[in-house]
């Protein structure tokens, strides 16, 4: 008996459409058992239906065609295994973000006006060990900034300094205007390191601040800036200059993203004192 199903029973027999399935062919995911040279039928065998399933699910899985032709072509199990848990840490990092993003929402939706006590801060000239880059895609921020300040903790604690401060970033205007700019996180210290790798010390000119303080991990920071924004410009404090954050609470102190804190400090115009 033939084991050879046309392409429209082997669309009924695994859920594939038969787009799909050409789709897959002119991808090399699954090739045709036969194709007929005359009239371009394609006959699929049953033993492939396994195939097919396999793939069916891991495009459930929003798992890319490449990486699935890959798993597919890999003999040796480890390394298919291997594969398959890269995509599934994948998709728990993208589900913690849609829960941090649901979350951020939902308090959004239920409490649009953002809480937060606003102080004024004045900074005299400080001289820091920094790691700075001076033209930073704003869609890297992210990941370099956990690797410079890891860089910056690392090194003081080679040389035996401890920080006398928590550390801080400076971000030009350029990062939120263009999406890429200058930018620098620095720890201060008593002692002046020696160079190390992107480690040198910089000078910090002074700067009249507002300061807002954010709780929790990025996600939601925006709000706080919002909440910043909107106090300096109704009481019309607001001048050129970059962005300061600081950092009381880090990854550095603690792996839970729930006890960090984030200083947000605008700068600003203003003839009180701080606060």
């Amino acid at each position: 008996m033939s084991e050879l199903l046309s392409i429209g029973d082997f669309a009924r027999a695994t859920h594939l459409s038969v787009k799909a399935l050409r789709h897959y062919q002119e991808q090399g995911l699954l090739e045709p058992a036969r194709t007929d040279a005359v009239s371009g039928y394609r006959r699929y065998d049953v033993a492939q239906i396994p195939t097919a399933q396999i793939i069916h699910r891991f495009r459930d899985l929003d798992m890319p065609l490449a990486d699935i032709r890959e798993i597919l072509r890999t003999p040796d199990p480890g390394a298919r295994n291997a594969l398959i848990a890269r995509h599934l840490r994948r998709l728990e990092d993208q589900l913690a973000r849609t829960h941090d993003a649901v979350t951020s929402l939902r308090d959004l939706l239920e409490h649009p006006e953002a809480a937060g006590a606003i102080t004024h801060r004045r900074l005299p000239a400080r001289r820091v060990a920094a790691v700075t880059a001076d033209d930073l895609p704003v869609a890297d921020i992210g990941a370099w900034y956990h690797g410079a300040l890891g860089e910056l903790f690392a090194t003081l604690a080679s040389q035996g300094l401890p920080p006398s401060g928590p550390a801080g970033g400076v971000y030009d205007d350029a990062l939120f205007t263009l999406e890429h700019g200058r930018a620098t996180v620095y720890v201060p210290v008593a002692t002046e390191p020696r160079a190390a790798g992107r480690v040198r010390m910089t000078e910090l000119p002074p700067a009249e601040l507002a300061v807002i303080t954010h709780e929790g991990p990025e996600t939601g920071i925006d709000r706080a800036y919002g909440t910043l924004a909107t106090y300096v410009t109704r009481h019309a404090l607001a001048v050129a200059g970059p962005i300061h954050e600081f950092y009381p609470v880090t990854f550095h102190d603690t792996p839970d993203p729930s006890h960090w804190r984030t200083q947000i400090g605008w700068p600003v115009f203003t003839t009180t004192a701080p606060a």
